[in-house]
């Protein structure tokens, strides 16, 4: 890298370039704000344009619209409770229900603060250990992916603060939703009752919109009041968690790590790494009750992780072009309109390029920080909207981004009655996150275990190649512990619990 450091500078002082960077992040951090606009609908619709660009300013925009649009999703999420991108799914949790306390301002400055951190972290090790971590990479199969999937259903036992048989039955109900479209082996379609639309399955975005969204617009309208009338406005709110979350650098390191290695394993997604993220935040605090109640650091673990996830999904594009996750194909478009093949020659063929863009992508998430922390005392006031106002505003850009997907009805139809599913579901006392864990894992799950069986038929040993793997038996006790503490946990309650009234009954005896 330090051969070419004159050209990377040269590069990156260059106006235009500058003014790319921020407008790609500005840009990005809009359109994943807006329900059913993600970062890869952006980038695809940007890609036609990088045509006329030189390479490396193409790269930039790419790479700050990319940025932008992952942590763009955390402010619908946090204010409306509705993921603006899949990647802040895990941001809900604890984003909204702090919005509900008129501590928006807290959550969207924790949210800018842990995406920038994250994911200049996630930069850097794009930057220093690309070759390294995409061969680490080629060491995932189909029964990794299973059981990575497994792992993240392992999840359920966390979220289900509630009631455990509620929480499985909503994970049997998103597994049951996962398997509408064609299948991933056979090939035969599923439950698409005659629309062709359906063959690809559920629009996962709709649905987020659906069952985190619909339900509360309802609240709010059967309320006739607004669940949040007022936002915090204590000095030195920056400045003070700041220091609070760097003062956790444990904390901040496993997230990143987490959504560093999701990244890196195609197809995962910041979803997926956000997610886990927030399971192993919830598993090693102390207070794991407060977590879903309104918690910082359930904000920064999913905000973290998911950004960290950005430049992980960039190590195999660069090194072996293999993208990550699907904004990262359309880089991958990108690249190939320029003429520029990634591979494993590729930082051997166009150092000063690839230099270029990663130095690039580091300063973005400063960038995108500086932007979230001076637009979230302005993004808060959306809260200050009477409720005749705010909720007919949220229905229009759901039922727009419904339908901006895959311009479709069909999808807003869906989008409704989902909806409507999902209210009567809340009423009951089913959280809508164990569904939508369900309903995004059960796919993975399904297509790593019928290509599993596949190669272990082929191969003679299926019980080999899922349980002797190292990647594998690695899982598998991650998945054990993960369904075994929580269960622990709960006898040990059950029991202090016991003995502590045996002992009222001697003392009133």
């Amino acid at each position: 890298m330090f051969e070419v450091f004159p050209d990377i500078i040269s590069s990156l002082i260059e106006p235009i370039n500058i003014l790319l960077l921020c407008v790609g992040v500005l840009a990005g951090i809009i359109v994943g704000a807006l329900p059913g606009l993600t970062a890869t609908m952006a980038l695809a619709l940007l890609l036609p344009f990088t045509f006329a660009m030189e390479a490396d300013s193409s790269l930039i925009t790419m790479g700050g619209l990319y940025i932008g649009g992952i942590y763009g999703g955390c402010i619908s999420a946090i204010l409306i409770n509705t993921p603006g991108t899949p990647s802040a799914i895990a941001t809900t949790f604890d984003g909204y229900p702090l919005a509900k306390k008129g501590k928006a301002s807290h959550a969207l400055i924790t949210a800018s603060i842990s995406s920038g951190i994250g994911g200049v972290i996630g930069g850097l090790t794009l930057l220093f250990l690309t070759p390294v971590l995409a061969g680490w990479a080629l060491n995932f199969g189909p029964p990794e992916y299973f059981w990575v999937a497994l792992l993240g259903l392992a999840m359920i036992a966390t979220l289900s603060a509630g009631s455990m048989l509620k929480g499985l039955i909503g994970g049997c109900i998103g597994l049951l939703l996962g398997t509408i479209g064609i299948s991933p082996v056979g090939g035969e379609s599923r439950f698409t009752f005659g629309f062709p639309e359906l063959q690809s399955g559920l629009e996962l975005i709709g649905i987020l919109i659906a069952f985190f969204c619909i339900p509360e617009v309802i609240s709010m309208i059967g309320n006739k009041a607004k669940s949040q009338k007022s936002l915090n406005k204590e000095k030195g709110i920056v400045k003070n968690l700041f220091f609070y979350i760097i003062k956790k650098p444990i904390f901040i390191i496993r997230s990143s790590f987490i959504g560093i290695i999701t990244g890196i394993i195609p197809g995962a997604g910041g979803n997926v790494a956000a997610l886990l993220s927030y399971d192993a935040a919830v598993r090693f605090s102390k207070d794991k009750k407060s977590f879903g109640k309104g918690k910082i650091e359930g904000v920064m673990a999913a905000e973290t992780s998911n950004n960290a996830e950005v430049g992980g999904s960039l190590v195999p594009l660069l090194s072996l072009g293999i993208p990550g996750a699907p904004p990262a194909a359309i880089i991958l478009g990108a690249l190939m309109m320029q003429g520029i093949t990634p591979g494993p020659n590729l930082m051997a063929e166009q150092p000063s390029l690839v230099y270029t863009f990663l130095v690039s992508f580091v300063i973005a998430n400063v960038v995108m920080m500086i932007f979230g922390l001076m637009g979230s005392r302005y993004i808060g006031k959306v809260l200050s909207l009477p409720v005749y106002y705010l909720a007919p505003s949220i229905m229009f850009l759901t039922i727009i981004g419904a339908y901006a997907i895959r311009n479709n009805l069909l999808d807003v139809a869906m989008l409704i009655g989902f909806g409507l599913l999902a209210y009567v579901l809340k009423n009951a006392g089913f959280d809508p996150a164990p569904i939508v864990l369900g309903l995004i894992l059960g796919p993975i799950a399904e297509r790593g275990l019928a290509q599993s069986i596949l190669m272990g038929e082929a191969s003679g040993g299926i019980f080999t190649l899922f349980f002797t793997r190292p990647i594998s038996v690695v899982l598998i006790i991650l998945c054990f512990l993960s369904i075994l503490l929580p269960l622990l946990g709960t006898i040990f309650k059950s029991k202090d619990k016991t003995e502590k009234e045996e002992d009222k009954i001697e003392m009133e005896a």
